[in-house]
């Protein structure tokens, strides 16, 4: 049996029906914005009539005579004032149109907003450490309330969480390090990783407080420090976390910065430095800023133990007794720094006995820069001598009373090659390049405040000053001004910073301005190369 065909109007009039209908649909849409103002003020009367029914129904049938006489008299009264009726109508289409509008509340803020799944992961993952079994009132719960676990969190303009204030249970053994590190490592996960956060603990009040930290400003150049005799700038740390600020030059503008300041002298409680971190961590950086602010009022002897070339900039400059990278210079410079701290010993004790005041020739800074002496040890084994660093035993016990202070740059692979005077006597401590928590609290001793990053720039690290707190470190950059690499402004930066020479081939003590030397420089050079011609042979 053949089939019948469709009616026509079914096959060939869709697409006039549709287009009917679009345009049905689009004149409905134009006549509601025309009419918009007609529609609430229609809206807006029915609800003032509903208003008024439902006052008429709720008012007592006692009342309802002087309540109708009332409304009389007050439409006689409007229907004979001029304009009365006018001024009513009026009246009644902005009220009409005040009820009318459209009172529907904004939208609610949706639960699977991104940021709010953040919050509800992180409150999820906190539950096995937060949580114990009978508890009454758990405030941590699987499908619990996080708003009340997170009294107060912010996120930044990239919705990434930037502030997390957290409450938790007392039964919660926050003063345990390890249940801390617990926590710390996984709110350091959650909360977005490649970022340094810093974790206030309040054991009184049962919180803990997450705040991501901005990364510490590089690239800040070597310059004068505005600081007093005996205070080295080792580097800036984070705003509020040191008393004081110094201003900078950074970037064509001026800035202060917090300053992480070591104090050294005789009174000093940390007379000694010890930097350790990975190769290319900047630890030959932070010995050249050392070098460039202690030649103003010091004297430095460097031994470069790289042999790379680090410190060729300061040799035969004012202040800069040798720079030593062979095993013989090192074992005659190290022998007379160590005769040098034993003759300041002597004419200091003498003086105190006597009641006078120390002499003059110990009174200048002496400083023992060492970068890497671990590969002399090396050396000085192998070829059956002293190992260089038995000689800083003598600069590292008395060094603080015969105002002589060392610093020992050393890379982690090496640490363990260093001696123990070394380990005992550097109280201030540096930490530069990526490294574990473990690694850094077995150099400071104490864990670092902040979570340690995986890829930081060249001088960023941690610092501690004795027994006080851990502070984030950024060293100046102050490269070396011989490499072509470099930019040509810090390069300029650092030789600015660069004292005159004073050792010209003629053998002459006259700088390259003409003024003359000190004499306690002149001395100490003679008596660096006479120590040095002691001993023929430095392979």
């Amino acid at each position: 049996m053949a089939r019948r065909p469709l009616p026509r109007i079914l096959t060939a009039g869709g697409a006039q029906l549709a287009r009917s209908r679009e345009l049905a649909r689009t004149a409905a849409d134009n006549a509601t914005d025309v009419l918009h103002p007609l529609i609430v003020i229609a809206r807006g009367l029915r609800r003032l009539a509903a208003a008024g029914r439902r006052r008429w129904a709720q008012t007592p049938k006692d009342r309802r005579g002087p309540l109708l006489f009332l409304v009389g008299s007050v439409i006689l009264v409007v229907a004979m004032v001029p304009y009365g009726p006018l001024l009513a109508a009026l009246t009644v289409t902005a009220a009409a149109a005040w009820q009318g509008r459209d009172r529907t509340p904004p939208p609610s803020e949706d639960p699977a907003e991104p940021r709010t799944q953040r919050l509800v992961a992180l409150y999820e993952a906190l539950v096995p450490y937060f949580s114990a079994a009978g508890d009454p009132d758990p405030l941590y719960a699987h499908g619990g309330a996080w708003q009340k676990a997170f009294p107060d969190h912010r996120f930044d303009d990239s919705g990434r969480l930037c502030h997390l204030l957290i409450r938790y249970p007392a039964h919660f053994t926050d003063g345990e390090p390890e249940a801390r590190a617990r926590i710390e490592h996984l709110l350091s996960a959650k909360a977005g990783r490649g970022r340094e956060y810093l974790f206030t603990w309040n054991e009184e009040d049962n919180e803990l407080a997450v705040t991501a930290l901005a990364p510490l400003p590089a690239g800040i150049p070597a310059q004068r420090f505005v600081t007093a005799p005996g205070e080295t700038v080792l580097g800036f740390t984070d705003p509020g976390e040191v008393p004081r600020t110094l201003p900078l030059s950074f970037r064509e503008e001026q800035r202060d910065m917090p300053p992480v300041v070591w104090r050294t002298g005789p009174r000093s409680t940390e007379p000694h430095l010890l930097a350790l971190g990975q190769p290319g961590s900047g630890t030959s950086t932070l010995l050249r800023s050392i070098a460039l602010q202690v030649l103003r009022h010091g004297d430095v002897l460097v031994v470069d133990g790289g042999g790379t070339g680090e410190y060729a900039c300061l040799t035969g400059r004012d202040g800069v007794l040798a720079v030593e990278c062979t095993l013989g210079g090192v074992l005659a410079s190290l022998e007379w720094a160590a005769t040098e701290t034993e003759r300041r010993l002597i004419a200091v004790n003498r003086a105190r006995q006597a009641g006078h005041p120390p002499p003059d020739d110990t009174r200048r800074p002496l400083w023992l820069l060492l970068d890497r002496p671990t590969a002399f040890t090396h050396l000085a084994a192998s070829d059956g001598r002293k190992d260089p660093q038995t000689l800083l035993q003598m600069p590292l016990r008395h060094g603080r009373a015969a105002n002589v202070t060392v610093v020992v740059a050393e890379q982690f692979d090496s640490a363990d090659a260093l001696c123990d005077a070394v380990r005992q006597h550097t109280r201030a401590r540096a930490v530069l390049g990526p490294a574990t928590p473990e690694q850094v609290k077995a150099v400071l001793g104490a864990p670092p405040h902040t979570t340690p990053l995986a890829a930081v720039p060249p001088g960023r690290g941690y610092a501690r000053l004795g027994t006080g707190p851990v502070h984030r470190l950024q060293v100046p950059a102050t490269p070396d001004p011989y490499d072509d690499t470099v930019s040509e402004v810090l390069r300029r930066a650092v030789l600015d910073l660069l004292p005159p020479r004073t050792t010209p081939p003629d053998g002459e003590r006259v700088p390259e301005d003409g003024t003359p030397v000190s004499e306690a420089t002149a001395e100490a050079v003679d008596a660096s190369m006479a120590s040095k011609a002691a001993v023929p042979d430095r392979s």
